[in-house]
């Protein structure tokens, strides 16, 4: 059985024979964007149409097909009923015909020069839908909405901290009886003057404040020894109350919309840490597929990378924990637990980022349950802190160490100057 080779171009395929002979083609409709779409998934290693037609003649003709890309040979024969396809790469015989492709391109009817200009037309567009691709991919998206999740509580909570110091003018009693900053922005966006707070007042703003601190806010306003503002002092300060609690309210939208992505991309990562940790963490490794390759101690420091370069740079103890801190199971536990539970959710989290980035197998119950049975069993196994190790006393007979050099050699008294 004569074996006959098939070599792809931007053009479409060609079969040469062992000698190098042309002898078949399956040439691409003459669209580049249509081209460059063929070509992509050539590169995942799908067949596409062109190629089948060609394969099932050179099949008709009896001939033992040989295309380059292994995995693209299982395909087609999968495809192509009865074709005895294999690969062989790298074929000495394609070698050659790419090396000697001016000569083939008379049968196309093409000139060297207009070879080339439609190569580089091709090329370009596959350069563009791949960098499109690139940029497609929704895990950037996350990492950009965490990063301005991330900026919008700064600016929130300096926001706060104007206001509370503006209104503190005021009412000054108000910082130490109002902790939370929403609650309190609001008493100043909807009553503003001290005057105004009331129990029904402060009931339409927060209808689930306790009875005992509402008539403490409206004792205290009544006693209070602040400055008086006027309305048109007031005005101002209440635009900026404004401000606060719109983007307060946008905060809560993008907090949704990162929950809702990480149910499309991230699933298994979303239901072991959460919606806001987990994009955190696709953030710091640069993307989901980036964070499926990283080993699980990596994934455990993440965020903590000057910690961890300061500890190899001095030789101090090396960071037990990054970012991951924030999950509730490792900051609630005592101090000499939480290196032992950050080390097993890193663990579990490199399973679920490689099922959610590879395989999309929603794996994270039983990757939960097994977490938290290893969290039980540490709480268990290390319930008390270790003992410390004792220290080292200087022995009595031990002489004292010298002392340091001096600075800039022996040191010689001042010249001693007579009187004038």
């Amino acid at each position: 059985m004569a074996k006959v080779y098939i070599a792809t171009d931007v053009l479409g395929f060609f079969a040469v024979d062992e000698g190098g002979n042309l002898v078949d083609k399956e040439l691409y409709e003459r669209r580049p964007e249509a081209i460059a779409a063929r070509l992509l998934e050539l590169e995942k290693s799908n067949y596409v149409p062109e190629l089948v037609s060609l394969v099932e003649r050179l099949r008709d003709r009896g001939a033992k097909v040989v295309v380059e890309d292994p995995e693209l040979a299982r395909k087609l024969v999968s495809a192509v009923k009865g074709a005895e396809i294999v690969a062989e790469s790298p074929s000495p015989v394609l070698v050659a015909f790419r090396q000697n492709f001016p000569r083939y391109l008379q049968a196309v009817g093409l000139s060297w020069e207009d070879y080339r200009s439609f190569l580089f037309e091709v090329s370009d567009l596959v350069t563009r839908l791949k960098l499109r691709q690139a940029v497609e991919k929704r895990d950037l998206f996350i990492a950009q909405a965490i990063s301005t999740l991330d900026d919008v509580d700064k600016i929130l909570n300096l926001i706060a901290s104007r206001i509370r110091e503006w209104y503190g003018l005021h009412f000054p009693e108000l910082e130490e009886l109002v902790r939370d900053n929403r609650e309190y922005v609001k008493i100043v966006y909807h009553i503003g003057h001290r005057s105004g707070i009331t129990e029904e007042s402060l009931r339409k703003i927060a209808a689930e404040m306790p009875e005992e601190r509402v008539k403490r806010i409206v004792e205290s306003a009544r006693k209070s020894i602040g400055a008086e503002m006027s309305e048109w002092d007031l005005a101002q300060l209440k635009s900026y109350a404004e401000a606060y609690l719109k983007l307060d309210a946008y905060r809560e939208s993008l907090a949704n919309y990162i929950d809702e992505a990480m149910k499309e991309v991230a699933p298994n990562i979303r239901e072991l840490v959460g919606p806001l940790l987990g994009a955190r963490l696709i953030k710091l490794a640069g993307g989901l597929t980036r964070m499926a390759f990283l080993p699980a101690s990596t994934i455990q420091v993440l965020g903590a990378e000057k910690a961890l370069f300061r500890a190899l740079r001095t030789g101090g103890k090396p960071p037990k924990h990054g970012v991951i801190f924030q999950y509730p199971e490792i900051f609630r536990s005592p101090r000499w637990q939480r290196g032992k539970i950050a080390r097993a959710l890193a663990a579990k989290l490199a399973i679920a980022a490689k099922a959610d980035a590879f395989t999309g197998n929603f794996i994270a119950p039983r990757l939960k349950e097994e977490l938290m049975k290893r969290i039980q069993e540490i709480k268990t196994l290390y319930a008390k802190p270790p003992p410390k190790a004792p220290q080292q006393q200087p022995s009595a007979k031990t002489p004292p160490p010298p002392p340091p050099p001096r600075r800039g050699g022996e040191r010689r008294p001042p010249p001693r100057r007579g009187r004038r």
